[in-house]
């Protein structure tokens, strides 16, 4: 974790041999696993990792589905073989995605009054509803202005992080969120956000008061106030099944569920 995170993964100028062999370990199969599940043998995965045997593209892409690898890195995988990217990268706003647009849209709106919204694969917002608005509360101008990022949102000093009862746990939470990003998707950008959030000061003590009893959710809720009240959410983030289109497999739908009755009861009285 600790070398893909500081960027000592292997790059595309050495092959696609060594990359391969990276996103085998990484996922800790064996040769012999890999040939069974790619229908090829152990000595052939040895050679394409070793470079003495060049990958068809339909093995190269066939080794990235069994490894699970992202289709950002499919393409890392196809151009260090000398074969051309399979999957394109379409912006957001092209009109060929706005049925999708649309139906993220429509599926966060309807998710209201409970919080909701819409980030890629660097936890910048591109849409969001009322919900997530009504917690923007106090937030600096400077961290609202486009393009927002959600994470920096969360635990900067004048961000969310002062109102967050259980900061430490939740910034915990997010940070090995990211590490586990950055790991399988190896970005700079994400390298350098991490490297920004984590080094924002935490509070000595939970902030509005004293720390809160333990309460026993199902899950690590979020704890944040909210004109002297303490909401509770449980993060939940959905993704796109078999994406064939990098921007789309780094989209992700992030919805907040009440954690608790009293918050329920807040969110439906605020919009009653």
């Amino acid at each position: 974790m600790t070398a893909l995170m500081s960027g000592t993964a292997p790059t595309a100028d050495r092959g696609v041999g060594p990359l391969l062999r990276a996103w085998r370990e990484r996922r800790r199969v064996s040769q012999l696993e890999l040939a069974l599940r790619a229908d090829s043998s152990a000595r052939h995965i040895s050679f394409v990792e070793t470079g003495r045997s060049r990958p068809s593209e339909e093995m190269v892409l066939r080794l990235a589905e069994h490894l699970d690898v992202p289709v950002r890195e499919r393409n890392a995988l196809l151009l260090a073989a000398g074969y051309a990217p399979r999957y394109p990268e379409t912006p957001l706003e092209d009109p060929a995605l706005g049925a999708l647009r649309e139906g993220m849209e429509r599926l966060i709106r309807g998710y209201e009054p409970y919080p909701a919204l819409v980030v890629d694969g660097t936890y910048r917002v591109l849409a969001a509803n009322r919900g997530i608005t009504m917690l923007m509360d106090g937030v600096a101008e400077h961290l609202l202005a486009p393009p927002m990022n959600a994470i920096r949102l969360t635990l900067h000093p004048e961000g969310l992080a002062p109102r967050i009862r259980n900061l430490r746990e939740w910034r915990g939470h997010l940070l090995e969120q990211m590490g586990r990003q950055i790991a399988l998707h190896r970005s700079q950008p994400l390298r350098e956000l991490y490297d920004e959030v984590a080094a924002y000061p935490v509070p000595e003590s939970a902030p509005g008061g004293e720390p809160q009893e333990p309460v026993p959710y199902f899950a690590l809720p979020m704890q944040i106030e909210h004109e002297g009240h303490v909401l509770s959410f449980i993060s939940s983030i959905s993704t796109f099944n078999t994406p064939m289109d990098v921007t789309v497999a780094e989209l992700a739908i992030e919805t907040l569920l009440p954690a608790d009755p009293a918050t329920v009861k807040y969110l439906h009285t605020l919009t009653s």
